[in-house]
This record gives C-alpha cells, structure tokens and sequence, in this order.
C-alpha cells in the first residue's frame, strides 16, 4: 500500500515538487492538506497551498523557523502572510533548544487520503540565489524521495501527528508527550516520532536480527555510536555498505575511519555538478527477511535526540525492492564519476 518516487539527476528535474504541486490542485473544496516541513522556499508551491485555501480546503502547515540557512523560509513566510493566511494555518516553529522541525510529511485528504514520507524539502525558489543553492544544494535535481502511504491506520496517525505539530507549545519536555511517544502500526509498517523517550530506535532496529546484509544511504552521519554499532556488525560477518554524502561537514572523515577500519564499504557520493545526495534510508537483510528504513532522520545526535523526526519502518517488497534498486544506482554513478565498471553484486537482493 505505499509507492516510492524517486528525484535525481537521472531524473526529470522538479519531479518531487511537480508531484506535489499535483496533489495539492486536486484537492477540491472541503478537503484538506497538512503539511511539516524543514525547508519551504517554493513560491509557486506556497500559491498552490493559497489557492486551495481559497476554494475552501482546509491547510495546516508547519515549518522550521530557524533552519541552518536562516532566511531560507522567510520568502514563502512573507507571502503566506501577505495574503493573510492565518496564524491557525501556517506555523513557523521557534524553540529554545537547538532542535528543529525536520521530518517531511505531505498529506492530502483527496482523491483518497494519502500522505507522503520521505528526504524532499520544497526548498526550489523562482528567485534562486546563489548562497541557498551553495547551502542547501539543488534539492530538484539531486537524489530525495516521497514514499505515499496509503493505509488509512498510518494515514490517520501521521494526520494527527502534523496536527499535533502545529498545534503544541513545543516546549523542553515534549519528548515525554504521550504524541510524540506514539508508534503507530499496520500491516508491515511501523512509524516513530521523534523527539522521543527511547532515541536508540535506530541501532534497536539494527540489532533485531543477524544480517546478512545491511545498506545505508546518508546525507548526513556523524553518530559515532551508530558508527560503533555498524562496526561490531562487520565485524561478526554482516556485509554493511555506505553511501554518504561527499562534504565533511555532513559526514565527517572519523566516521568514514571508523566504518572502513571494520571493514565496511564506504563510498562518498560527489556529483560533478554538486548535485546533492539528501536520501536517508537503511536497507537490511537476513534471509528472506528483507526491510527498508527511511524518513527524514539523519544518522546524528540532533536527529535522534532533538529534533521533529519521523522514521518508517517496513517490509513491503516493493518497497524494499525500489530502495534497494535505487541503492544500486546512486552506486553506479559513483563508478562512474570515479571511471569504475559497474555497481556492486546485489547483496541486499532476495535470494
């Protein structure tokens, strides 16, 4: 019951935004669109949302106020505001620790309920510059995904979970709400809200059981203690492979040390046109157990302890079949770019 699409560089550019933008026009009156998101500089997306509104659906959208390039909001901030869209349908959210509101959730009531998960911000802006593009990369034609989830259990759960975000004081406690602790489940799919009690949900998922194979996509990774774990899991003969993000600041070389001293295939993605690689998922083998793990969450402290994450867990094949093919992709750019032959064997493939 989910669908992934895929943005990239193979990819027609805007594909991502263009989805959404699809979705939002098909929404009739009566409806209703909840959006959270880290980054929203897509002006003409942010019309769409407004001209929805005015036909009479129902908008809650929440974003992050102080991202890590700090005017990267205030565009589509000043228009919402200047049509007057209302406090109760926008909320740019400040808080007093370090944390952010980082998950990507994009649902829509109509034609059915729906609601996408995945890497992809709306981050593209008609009146580029080029600071935000050195910043945050070309966020339309680099590697992000939506996932849509159909089932209505999940559907509802995230629903409640963006209206909870938009509606909370978000103080220094609300990794204790009884909201953000909930771990909604259907079928072969398991949801985690972050800011949580329990911030080991990652390396738990990774010790669940022997794997034979255990593939990673990371923008950012700088978890030595996921490193740790990654490493004692090579070590015991599990087959673990990295792709990160090229730059130091998103992946530091002590994690790419540590990872390659236990023997873990560690390959850093650099597009020769920056082009960013901003996916997050986790693919992990053993047998004929296969799952996916993916969302917004990045592999570091601030993800796992601070800030508005949401990571989905599933064995759905198809899932697990399209991340794992797409895997293999971002790895055969690499090759390219570096004048190799070819992608890797297929180890996290079913047998």
């Amino acid at each position: 019951m989910a669908q992934v699409f895929f943005g990239g560089p193979d990819k027609p550019r805007g594909l991502l935004r263009n989805l959404l933008a699809e979705r939002v026009d098909a929404v009739p009156k009566g409806g209703e669109i909840l959006w959270a998101t880290y980054y929203f500089r897509d002006i003409d997306l942010a019309e769409a949302l407004v001209r929805a509104k005015r036909r009479g659906v129902t908008i809650k959208v929440c974003i992050e106020a102080s991202p890590r390039l700090r005017a990267a909001n205030q565009l589509v901030q000043k228009q919402l505001v200047s049509l007057n869209v209302r406090d109760t349908d926008f909320r740019s959210v400040t808080h007093l620790l370090p944390s952010h509101i980082h998950e990507k959730i994009y649902m829509f009531s109509h034609p059915s309920p729906v609601a996408f998960v995945g890497s992809f911000n709306p981050s593209g802006c008609s009146l580029e510059d080029a600071e935000a593009v050195r910043e945050i990369g070309d966020q339309d034609a680099g590697h992000n995904y939506l996932v849509e989830i159909a089932d209505p259990v999940i559907v509802d759960a995230l629903r409640r979970h963006v209206r909870w975000l938009v509606n909370s004081p978000h103080g220094i406690l609300e990794r204790y709400a009884p909201d953000a602790n909930e771990t909604p489940r259907s079928g072969e799919m398991s949801i985690f809200f972050f800011p949580r009690r329990d911030s080991a949900v990652v390396p738990k998922l990774l010790g669940e059981h022997r794997y034979d194979c255990i593939r990673i996509a990371a923008s950012h990774f700088r978890d030595r203690s996921i490193a740790e774990v990654l490493a004692r899991l090579a070590d015991s003969g599990t087959s673990v492979e990295v792709i990160a993000h090229h730059t130091k600041r998103r992946v530091p070389d002590r994690i790419e040390l540590l990872t390659e001293h236990a023997g873990i295939r560690f390959n850093r993605y650099q597009h020769p046109r920056d082009l960013p690689m901003h996916s997050k998922f986790i693919l992990l083998t053993a047998g004929r157990f296969r799952r996916v793990i993916f969302g917004s969450m990045n592999l570091t402290h601030t993800s796992r302890w601070l800030n508005h994450e949401v990571l989905v867990d599933s064995s759905e094949s198809g899932l697990v079949d399209a991340f794992n093919q797409r895997w293999e992709h971002m790895l055969s750019e690499i090759n390219a770019f570096q004048g190799g032959v070819g992608a890797s064997n297929g180890l996290g493939e079913a047998s």
